[in-house]
C-alpha cells in the first residue's frame, strides 16, 4: 500500500469513497433521507473544488495500485494543522489502513498541533484516535441544514505520539 499525495484525477474516487464511507458510519447518526439524498452531490462537489479548482489543503491517499484504499486531508489554519478528514473504504476497515494514514498525517503536520473533529456519537472512531494518542479538546454543535450534531475535538500536540 502507497500514501502518495492526491491529485485532480482523483477527485470522482475521493468523492465516491468518502460518500461511501458517511453511510456506512453516520448511518443512524445522520438522518438517512440526508445519507441517501445530498451527500452524493454535496461530496462530488467538494472534492472537485478541493482537488480540481485547487482549494487550500493537502490530500494524502492510500493506493494499492488498482483502487483508493483511505485518505486523509490536511487543512493548515494558522499553527494547527486539520485533519479534515480521514476515512478508509468501509470493506478495508481494521486493516491498518487508517493508521498508517494518521502517522503519515502527524508527520505533515510537522510539529504543529494537529486536529480533528469527529461526531459524538461516532464511537469506533472515538476509540480509534484515542488509541492512537489524541486528547479531547472540547465540544460544540454543528448545524446542518434541517438538523444539527454533537461534535468533539480530538488534537495531537507537535509532539507525536502514535
Amino acid at each position: 500500500m502507497d500514501i502518495r499525495e492526491g491529485a485532480a484525477a482523483d477527485a470522482e474516487r475521493i468523492a465516491a469513497l468518502h460518500t461511501r464511507s458517511w453511510r456506512t458510519a453516520y448511518a443512524g447518526i445522520l438522518p438517512a433521507d440526508y445519507l441517501e439524498g445530498p451527500v452524493e452531490e454535496q461530496q462530488a462537489a467538494m472534492w472537485h473544488e478541493r482537488l480540481v479548482d485547487g482549494a487550500k489543503g493537502e490530500l494524502l491517499v492510500a493506493d494499492d495500485g488498482t483502487s483508493i484504499a483511505g485518505f486523509a486531508y490536511l487543512i493548515p489554519k494558522d499553527s494547527r494543522v486539520l485533519l479534515e478528514n480521514l476515512h478508509v473504504d468501509p470493506a478495508l476497515k481494521r486493516s491498518g489502513i487508517g493508521g498508517v494514514l494518521l502517522r503519515h498525517a502527524l508527520d505533515r503536520a510537522a510539529g504543529q498541533e494537529l486536529y480533528l473533529e469527529v461526531l459524538k456519537e461516532n464511537r469506533p472512531a472515538i476509540a480509534f484516535y484515542e488509541r492512537h494518542g489524541a486528547a479531547r479538546a472540547r465540544e460544540f454543535v454543528e448545524r446542518f441544514p434541517g438538523f444539527e450534531v454533537d461534535v468533539l475535538e480530538y488534537y495531537w500536540s507537535g509532539t507525536r505520539r502514535v
